[in-house]
């Protein structure tokens, strides 16, 4: 890799990845709107990721380009603006003849097979989130197939970790405890739920940039292959806080209802699947290529505390 382009570079993922890159002597270009520095020599471009001459001009000169990009968790959006940020960044990738590597969820799954996500599992999603998720899928595997470029489809569950934003875990449950608040869930805190710690999430993510036999494959990122519940989390967290919070678990009948005032709840309801029945994610692809797990969840859960 000789120089790459991060489109998304604030957000959790993407500050992860340009550390890990330029531990490694790669040169960054980091994009958003308003992009700052992870490292004193990231070069910076401000530009928004639906303007494709923003995203053309400054994949100029990289050879890989970093799609972890997030956007308002809003279906709408997500339908109106995904295909196009899509669209944008494969043709500045044709245009420069550089990989891509996108960094994806597990939206567009099957949501009867969960219980057991893999590489191979099928992909029919039932929300507009998830066929959303599909279809800019199908485009980027297009290219792939027509040998238009190369690409990797680097997969996740939630995410945690010391610098987590928009991450349901921190917000609801760690954050809280560590500010002496009752931690709060939705749905159902017994079943089992695989959560990413964003470090790991971030270096397997340059790991697999970085090897040549990757490309034109999905995988999954290691994950901590325990499936701990919210429940196990919360005990977890009180022997470290030497405290004794109360779980609150909202259902699902209260969360219909309050989704009408609260955007955020109502935009969950449509995968409550994912927080209601057991959701493990199985990263053994990954584990048995690089020979490195996850971090146990017990320790990522202390450097949240931690930090």
């Amino acid at each position: 890799m000789k120089k790459a382009l991060i489109l998304g570079a604030n957000g959790n993922i993407g500050q992860i990845i340009a550390k890990e890159l330029a531990d490694k002597g790669v040169p960054i270009k980091l994009f958003s709107r308003n992009p700052k520095k992870v490292n004193p020599n990231d070069e910076l471009i401000s530009g928004n990721l639906l303007h494709a001459d923003d995203v053309l001009k400054a994949a100029e000169g990289v050879d890989v380009v970093f799609l972890v990009a997030g956007i308002q968790y809003d279906k709408k959006i997500w339908e109106k603006e995904w295909p196009i940020i899509m669209e944008n960044t494969l043709e500045a990738c044709k245009a420069q003849q550089a990989k891509l590597v996108f960094f994806d969820n597990m939206y567009a799954c099957d949501p009867t097979k969960i219980g057991n996500l893999t590489e191979s599992t099928a992909l029919n999603p039932e929300s507009t989130k998830g066929k959303v998720r599909l279809h800019i899928l199908k485009m980027l595997w297009r290219e792939v197939e027509e040998k238009s470029l190369e690409a990797i489809v680097a997969r996740a569950p939630d995410f945690y970790g010391p610098i987590a934003k928009n991450s349901l875990l921190h917000e609801l449950v760690i954050s809280r405890m560590k500010s002496g608040k009752n931690p709060q869930w939705l749905y159902n805190a017994k079943s089992k739920h695989s959560f990413i710690y964003i470090p790991d999430a971030g270096k397997a993510t340059v790991e697999l940039a970085l090897s040549p036999n990757t490309w034109n494959q999905t995988w999954n990122l290691p994950t901590d292959q325990a499936f701990y519940s919210v429940e196990k989390i919360t005990q977890i967290l009180n022997t470290h806080l030497k405290k004794d919070f109360k779980l609150q678990v909202l259902p699902s009948w209260a969360i219909s209802l309050l989704g009408l005032f609260i955007q955020p709840l109502r935009e969950v309801k449509e995968l409550s699947y994912q927080l209601e029945e057991d959701y493990c994610f199985d990263s053994s692809k990954f584990e048995k290529a690089f020979g490195w797990k996850a971090t146990p969840m017990e320790d990522g859960l202390k450097k949240c505390l931690e930090s």
